[in-house]
């Protein structure tokens, strides 16, 4: 709680120059963000292996789930392109003296695969787009928690219709009609 205090005062400082969360949200953190991103901490449990959080933006989900889950079995990569919110994460990581984190400041589909045993991603693609990024990121065993709000199940529809996955949708605690996608066995071709 401490440390999810110190990145929201970060987050509520840096956010007028990078705009790093929409600022309609500022005042409702606790909720709309950090509540939201940890019930995915909740569906993955503290297990070890490599997270990634793809598109990390203000860090969110990525940040709130090293936070959550301080095992030194875990390693967080955050994953953004944008060399302000990088700046960013590198501060909160070290304001908050998070040893489990790393940043990588480069576009996603550059990266070599990251093989992970986790992804995440908020707010980052339609489906369909974030599945080549979870084919090339992905561990062949792995999993994805894909926050998606009340289009999801359009989104799953349309992202069937060039790939084959797995994946179960649990209901989002803190918006009703969105959900939150466990996806695993990523592979291209229609099902």
């Amino acid at each position: 709680m401490e440390r999810l205090q110190v990145y929201g005062d970060l987050l509520t400082r840096w956010n007028p120059r990078i705009n790093l969360v929409a600022p309609s949200t500022l005042s409702n953190l606790a909720t709309r963000h950090f509540e939201d991103c940890l019930q995915v901490a909740a569906l993955a449990g503290s297990k070890s292996g490599r997270w990634v959080d793809l598109g990390s933006g203000g860090g969110l989900p990525g940040l709130v789930l090293a936070m959550a889950n301080t095992d030194p079995e875990v390693t967080f990569t955050l994953v953004e392109s944008d060399q302000r919110k990088a700046a960013f994460l590198r501060t909160v990581i070290r304001e908050t003296a998070l040893t489990n984190v790393t940043v990588l400041s480069k576009r996603i589909e550059s990266l070599p695969s990251l093989s992970a045993t986790y992804v995440s991603a908020r707010a980052l693609a339609p489906l369909r787009h974030l599945m080549a990024y979870l084919a090339l990121h992905l561990a062949p065993s792995g999993k994805a928690f894909l926050m998606k709000g009340l289009q999801w199940k359009d989104e799953v529809e349309d992202a069937q219709k060039d790939w084959n996955f797995d994946y179960i949708a649990h209901p989002s605690r803190t918006q009703e009609g969105a959900a939150i996608l466990e996806v695993s066995g990523v592979r291209h071709g229609a099902a």
